[in-house]
């Protein structure tokens, strides 16, 4: 039974992935979870792993690694991560098929989970 990715990165947010890890000695990736916060209700975070926790998820992808927090896990099934820089920023964007609806800055978003029902046909 092949375990599936809780989100995939393009080559684009590897390549960013891999660069920020190549300038910071300690680290073997990033980790990506969510937290409450901002008007509409999550904001995902983004901070430096230097390993895998407990539980934790780990996504890899053209030698980069992203970890994934196991409450986040839910919130972030199907997402894929990209990287984008344009004239007026520049950053990881997380398009998420769990995401209802997002604040007017776009710095946080309202998510549901998966159905924990869903996943168990999936895997089966």
């Amino acid at each position: 039974m092949g375990r599936f990715a809780v989100i995939t990165l393009t080559d684009t947010a590897a390549e960013r992935v891999r660069s920020i890890t190549a300038a910071n000695g300690e680290a073997l990736g990033i980790r990506v979870g969510i937290k409450k916060g901002g008007c509409a209700g999550m904001e995902y975070t983004i901070a430096l792993a230097d390993g895998p926790k407990p539980g934790e998820d780990v996504v890899e992808h053209e030698g980069a690694r992203v970890f994934v927090a196991p409450e986040a896990v839910l919130f972030l099934l199907g997402t894929r991560m990209d990287y984008e820089e344009t004239v007026l920023r520049s950053g990881f964007v997380f398009n998420n098929p769990n995401q209802t609806s997002a604040c007017g800055c776009g710095e946080s978003v309202e998510l549901k989970p998966v159905d924990a029902k869903q996943l168990e046909t999936a895997d089966a």
